[in-house]
């Protein structure tokens, strides 16, 4: 079994600086951390690898500081580490990541199965793992919350939708995205740690790519852009309200009046 496990960085907090020219983050020397969900598709990756045998590669596109959480992927159990880097890259949008990631894979050769986070802390987007999948001309599922069955030829998972559950079935090669609490993602390993502190992390960069047509990645191949992009104000003040309920009642409709979260006549 061949496993493709797709992981991001991305901010450890709030405090974030944004290009005003671009509208992006700046990433490099920011803190930051995996991707929450993508613990779970490294956990999820390397069950199947205990079950049914193979190795699992993690693959990422970014700057040279992702190589630190590659580490930690490594400390977790994966074999392989994969990071998509290259100044071309800058700015992608889902359209221009999720291509950018096929390509990757696509360069790597062979796959059986690529599991994706749900979505990231980020973005929030919940949609590189289903544009991948139509990159690649691959069936896919989203939104597993279970994966119930999986051989060497084929896997079986339910997906938790809003109002019912679904159980689907897809032979290998394809693509699933996973939610959080399906599994509880491992701690690093110490031992790993050590183990692997040698082992060389790949780097790809657009020359690497089997396409080479750059209309179809970075800023240059995003359809889509980001109007305005802002870190959320922060505040840390206090305002207390005193007299009986109905005059506390009031105060408050007030301050919600003047800050416009209600309109004139209480609507």
């Amino acid at each position: 079994m061949r496993i493709i496990v797709c992981i991001k960085q991305v901010p450890a907090s709030s405090n974030v600086e944004i290009d005003p020219q671009s509208g992006t983050l700046k990433r490099a020397g920011a803190e930051s951390k995996t991707n929450p969900y993508d613990l779970y598709a490294i956990e999820a990756a390397l069950r199947l690898r205990e079950k049914l045998g193979g190795t699992v590669t993690a693959i990422t596109m970014g700057p040279a500081q992702a190589e630190e959480m590659m580490r930690d992927a490594y400390s977790m159990g994966v074999d392989h580490a994969v990071i998509l880097s290259d100044k071309k890259f800058a700015g992608s949008d889902v359209l221009a990541t999720s291509y950018t990631l096929s390509q990757g894979i696509t360069a790597l050769g062979d796959f059986d199965l690529i599991i994706c986070g749900k979505q990231t802390t980020d973005g929030d987007t919940a949609q590189i793992g289903p544009a991948l999948a139509e990159h690649l001309h691959l069936p896919h599922t989203a939104w597993v919350s279970e994966i119930c069955e999986a051989t060497d030829t084929f896997i079986r998972v339910r997906q938790n939708l809003t109002s019912y559950t679904q159980v689907s079935e897809m032979e290998y090669p394809c693509v699933i995205t996973v939610d959080k609490d399906m599994v509880v993602p491992r701690l690093p390993s110490w031992k790993l740690q050590k183990a692997t502190a040698e082992r060389p992390v790949q780097y790809l960069s657009f020359e690497d790519l089997p396409d080479q047509d750059m209309s179809r990645y970075g800023l240059v191949g995003s359809p889509t852009t980001v109007e305005r992009i802002f870190p959320p104000e922060k505040s840390a003040g206090q305002v207390y309200l005193e007299g009986s309920a109905e005059e506390k009642t009031e105060a408050l409709y007030e301050i919600l009046r003047k800050k416009k979260f209600v309109q004139a006549g209480g609507e």
